[in-house]
């Protein structure tokens, strides 16, 4: 079974984690079939726009404790895991197409990570928002050190981070961890990647990438939107829509 699948339909790339039976888990399998559908998306040009959700009850719960609690090296193994993981969420927050994921059940460590590299995010009202690293006695990997508190501030992060109590999705959407709540986040999920798909979505794949832009400074950010924008006017995506707005 592949820990990840990948199909493409209507102009969107849908990747869903696929280990339902360890509540889509991060292993080393599931990192690295991540980290391959995402650079199968970033290449496939049919892919205008990428769906992520998770198979099965819940979307992701971490990192596979029982993988690395086996590991005849669990420091080495942890390690190796945390840092190909890193990598496939890096290549999903680095896409310069427009990303919407559907949550569900649970999101925990480093499934936080995941889902705060897509642009969009749906949830369904049920879903539980869990920090869980130091309840196992660890700390932050995937980039959630960095990505939660640009997500909902320093205090809410770290009152998250520290509390130890699970988030609701009502508080999530307040904080602005999630973009929207729905019954059934799935279809909802498909309607906004088919409307991105169906729009500029090369325009909005740049938008993405320069909003994503945090390790820039103001100067560098200014002379890589100047560089982004006069690129863009001629394509044929822009040309044909300034002629439309003009007309």
């Amino acid at each position: 079974m592949e820990a990840v699948t990948y199909a493409v339909a209507d102009g969107v790339a849908h990747l869903e984690l696929n280990r339902p039976e360890a509540a889509n888990s991060l292993d080393l399998d599931l990192a690295r079939a991540l980290r391959a559908a995402v650079e199968c998306a970033a290449r496939d040009d049919e892919a205008r726009t990428v769906l992520v959700t998770g198979a099965g009850k819940r979307f992701c719960a971490g990192g596979d404790v029982s993988s690395f609690a086996a590991a005849k090296d669990p420091a080495g193994y942890l390690h190796q895991l945390a840092t190909e993981a890193d990598e496939a969420v890096r290549a999903l927050a680095e896409l310069e197409k427009p990303v919407v994921a559907t949550v569900h059940g649970a999101v925990a460590g480093a499934g936080l990570a995941i889902m705060l590299s897509c642009d969009l995010v749906v949830a369904a009202p049920s879903t539980r928002f869990v920090f869980a690293y130091p309840s196992i006695g660890l700390t932050p990997d995937c980039g959630v050190s960095w990505l939660l508190p640009r997500a909902v501030g320093q205090q809410r992060a770290l009152a998250f981070a520290l509390g130890g109590r699970p988030l609701l999705a009502e508080d999530a959407l307040a904080w602005g961890m999630v973009t929207e709540l729905a019954a059934d986040p799935h279809a909802r999920g498909r309607e906004l990647s088919a409307a991105l798909a169906a729009g500029p979505a090369a325009a909005l794949g740049a938008n993405r990438r320069l909003l994503r832009g945090w390790d820039l400074d103001r100067s560098a950010v200014g002379r890589l939107e100047a560089t982004t924008i006069s690129e863009r006017v001629t394509t044929d995506e822009a040309t044909t829509l300034i002629h439309q707005f003009l007309a």
